[in-house]
């Protein structure tokens, strides 16, 4: 007697994960996505690997659920992979205030994002 099942909003080759409200801002994690999109899992789990941003750990841990999900969730091949879509969301903003000189306020933004990876299976081409 509970809801009725969702129909699956990907396709059947695609697994994807999803991190809410990362401490980051979203355009400086949309230059570390942009850096995997397109790419196979294992390239891009190497450049997130080796990459100077402090916000690729936490694009490597999506990347890596992603993974899993294909894995166990979708029985889809590891080797395959590929990341179709890495895409950002805006999440909430913390406003904070610091004063300055002669009485007035600076107000300080401290933006959150979302990240969305999607993985897709494809077969090799001979």
């Amino acid at each position: 007697m509970g809801k009725p099942a969702r129909e699956r909003s990907l396709a059947e080759n695609e697994a994807k994960a999803v991190t809410r409200n990362i401490r980051v801002s979203p355009q400086k994690l949309n230059l570390v996505a942009a850096s995997i999109r397109g790419k196979k899992v294992d390239s891009a789990l190497a450049d997130l690997t080796f990459s100077r941003k402090r916000i690729a750990k936490d694009v490597k841990k999506t990347l890596e659920s992603a993974i899993a999900n294909a894995e166990n969730n979708h029985d889809l091949d590891v080797d395959d992979l590929v990341v179709s879509e890495a895409f950002v969301g805006k999440a909430l903003v913390m406003k904070r205030w610091k004063p300055r000189a002669r009485g007035r306020v600076g107000r300080i933004m401290k933006p959150f994002a979302n990240l969305t990876i999607v993985v897709r299976q494809v077969e090799e081409s001979a």
